[in-house]
């Protein structure tokens, strides 16, 4: 089962509220169905507990609707719909609509108590919401070819909160939010808190995954570093000893190159930390520093001839 089939399974799973509440929810199935005019409402979805949903909504608010199978086995498709005369009148008169308005807006008289607005918008997302499993993206949206009616429900979200954005794609419009605080709240609003709380724990599992990334890459880039430049040290000490210039070094050089030698993994002030007496992490990468320039300085004079 998708994330977004989740979500649709705890919003069914809630209690829709008071009488009032399964009106909002039913106007949201209306509203945001295939159709919804004179000749009834008609809802087509691929989970049958959408349907069952929706038919119980409806009659709560008492409107009677009957649910059809359609389709193959493979991709069954269930319609839930209100066609009968009788019931679709009563269900204009209902909503307040006649059936014929030649762009469909939203009513807002179907919105009673405080919970209806969470009522409607859950069944808008039964209806047309999908959204994208938070371990890829996060991006909630809501599909129709209602431009007015979007329109309206993007003015509803934006009165209670919330920052939707609305573009169009292949002949629909599309309402969408894409910031993971946004989304996590509008589903609590919906009644999937429990898929809120679940994008809230993945959002942590991934900040302290960055952060390990970010201390481990650190890490390696440092433990890189030590060895590239231990191993030019090393090189320049081989050499000298080769050449029998070693034992003509300064003392505290001498020192600086055991010190290396035994010790070829330490940085340089892990290094510094085993000199007696103490010497500072930039004397000691100054005596490095003077041996590569004498072995260099001696390679050069030998090239020269």
């Amino acid at each position: 089962m998708s994330f977004s089939q989740d979500v649709k399974k705890e919003i069914i799973a809630r209690e829709a509220g008071g009488s009032c509440c399964a009106v909002a929810a039913a106007y949201g199935f209306a509203c945001f169905g295939k159709y919804f005019d004179t000749r009834g409402v008609v809802l087509h979805t691929e989970q049958i507990a959408v349907a069952q949903y929706a038919k119980k909504m409806f009659a709560r608010a008492g409107v009677a609707g009957k649910i059809y199978v359609k389709g193959s086995e493979e991709s069954r498709v269930y319609e839930f719909a209100v066609k009968e005369p009788g019931e679709v009148r009563r269900m204009l008169a209902l909503f307040g609509h006649t059936g014929e308005e030649p762009s469909l807006r939203i009513n807002s008289r179907n919105f009673t108590c405080e919970h209806c607005v969470s009522a409607f918008v859950s069944a808008a997302f039964l209806c047309c919401g999908t959204i994208t499993n938070p371990q890829r993206e996060y991006n909630l949206e809501f599909l129709s070819v209602r431009y007015n009616l979007i329109l309206d429900f993007e003015a509803l979200l934006m009165g209670h909160g919330f920052a939707p954005k609305h573009t169009r794609r292949k002949g629909s419009n599309v309402l969408y939010l894409k910031a993971s605080e946004q989304i996590e709240d509008l589903l609590t609003f919906m009644g999937a808190s429990g898929a809120a709380l679940e994008i809230m724990n993945l959002k942590v599992y991934k900040d302290f995954r960055n952060k390990a990334n970010r201390i481990t890459n650190c890490e390696t880039a440092n433990i890189d570093k030590t060895v590239s430049a231990s191993g030019q040290t090393l090189e320049a000490i081989a050499y000298l000893k080769k050449r029998g210039a070693f034992e003509t070094l300064p003392a505290p050089l001498r020192e600086a190159a055991a010190l290396r030698e035994q010790n070829p993994d330490l940085s340089l002030k892990e290094l510094a930390g085993l000199v007696r007496p103490p010497l500072s992490k930039s004397g000691l990468s100054h005596r490095m520093k003077k041996l590569e320039q004498t072995a260099e300085s001696l390679k050069e004079r030998t090239r020269n001839g």
